[in-house]
């Protein structure tokens, strides 16, 4: 990927980014950390319009992303959104879907994902086979100062 079309993809993750977080929960990256991880071989973006496409530089808005990083045979899903006004269009099963299948064509074996205790897209991995598999107490701050645990997911690629 040329330098223009990752300015692009990251422009595209952070116009996502600015309204999928609810900012009480600190969760959005920056833009810095966004290219940062872009730049490493083992970050992986996907991006899906509206209608679930994949979105190319240059083409339509994304209504979402997910970024992942790989590394053996594990994925980490690092960040995963939705634009506001396409939730419920079933764009983030598509997402986890779509990473599935791309990690499994780098031999992926699992991915793993970590979240705040009470995010409402806990259904959502649960309904896509990711099973809790550890706890970190008060791991996460809020903006007002409350500790929220982490909740670390695993799901096997088949």
């Amino acid at each position: 990927m040329n330098g223009q079309g990752q300015i692009d993809m990251v422009d595209q993750i952070m116009i996502v980014m600015e309204t999928a977080f609810d900012p009480h929960w600190g969760e959005a990256w920056n833009r810095r950390q966004v290219s940062d991880a872009l730049i490493l071989t083992s970050t992986h973006a996907i991006l899906i319009d509206s209608d679930g496409q994949p979105v190319i530089p240059l083409g339509p808005l994304a209504a979402g992303f997910v970024l992942s990083r790989h590394a053996a045979d594990e994925e980490e899903l690092l960040l995963i959104a939705v634009k506001p006004e396409f939730r419920g269009r079933g764009l983030g099963r598509k997402l986890i879907r779509r990473l599935k299948q791309e990690a499994s064509t780098r031999k992926t074996e699992k991915i793993f994902l970590e979240m705040r205790e009470g995010n409402p897209a806990e259904s959502l991995y649960r309904s896509e086979g990711f099973e809790t598999i550890g706890i970190r107490k008060n791991y996460y701050t809020a903006r007002d100062g409350s500790r929220l645990d982490a909740k670390t997911f695993r799901a096997s690629i088949k």
